[in-house]
């Protein structure tokens, strides 16, 4: 217990005892009585406002913790905050060097993907914008949508390269194309109503085949375009075989829409 507090219980209790049968005179008695009412008084009151600057004290102390923890918690909200900026700054960094680089895949998946396009005439890797292309001559037969068997191997090469590393968080987009002829055939007229069909119908059997070879469905998409996109005017069989073609864009994972390579822009 601090000093002054006993100090003063002990002058409260030593005011306390004091004889109230003292010998003396009455005057100096009535005196007496007086001045330790008055000192009692004092030393109450002085023993009371202890006791409130030691609760104010209590109460700074405890408005003091409240405060730390205040301040913990704005200072906890700021380190999530600028976790959450540096997070977005990466991202940013992120989108701006795709931007730069043109295509998503990586390094290595680049590397797979040209010596894949080096051991399959027919197929085409464009390593700046990671567009790969398949003309349908490789992929189908004529008017037809089913997969020839010997362009198995190639596709199921392409879904390995697509589930391995880094690749594994892209999307795919095939498309697929074709010349400027109409579907004459009755027997082709009765699976592809035209050329818009049979170039959706083609898409959908490429995205099929890559989903049967292990990428997940939601990361995949397909699309026709029919003969309104060719690369080359569509002047004789070499510039339409050029035509008849598969397109598979490989999208960032925020991305959702693919872009053509329109006649102006090909490199092919």
């Amino acid at each position: 217990m601090p000093t002054y507090r006993v100090a003063l219980i002990c002058v409260l209790a030593g005011l306390a005892s004091v004889p109230m049968g003292c010998c003396c005179h009455g005057g100096r008695m009535s005196a007496m009585k007086r001045d330790r009412a008055l000192a009692q008084r004092r030393a109450w009151d002085l023993y009371n406002q202890n006791q409130l600057a030691n609760q104010s004290a209590g109460s700074t102390a405890a408005e003091r913790d409240q405060l730390r923890q205040q301040l913990g918690a704005a200072q906890q909200e700021l380190a999530n905050l600028k976790g959450e900026r540096d997070g977005l700054a990466n991202k940013y960094d992120t989108l701006v060097n795709s931007t730069k680089n043109g295509s998503p895949l990586s390094e290595d998946a680049t590397n797979q993907l040209s010596d894949l396009a080096s051991r399959y005439p027919g197929f085409d890797f464009d390593p700046k914008t990671g567009v790969s292309k398949f003309t349908s001559d490789l992929l189908f037969a004529s008017g037809s949508s089913d997969i020839r068997p010997e362009a198995q191997p190639l596709l199921k090469s392409f879904a390995e390269i697509m589930n391995t590393g880094t690749s594994q968080e892209l999307n795919i987009l095939v498309v697929g194309h074709t010349d400027d002829r109409p579907v004459a055939k009755p027997t082709t007229k009765q699976k592809h109503t035209d050329n818009w069909g049979l170039s959706t119908n083609r898409a959908d059997q490429v995205v099929r085949s890559l989903v049967a070879d292990g990428v997940k469905p939601p990361r995949c998409g397909a699309a026709g375009y029919g003969p309104h996109q060719p690369l080359v005017p569509n002047t004789d069989e070499k510039s339409r075989q050029r035509n008849r073609r598969v397109e598979i864009f490989v999208l960032a994972p925020n991305a959702s829409v693919a872009g053509w390579d329109s006649p102006g822009q090909s490199t092919n």
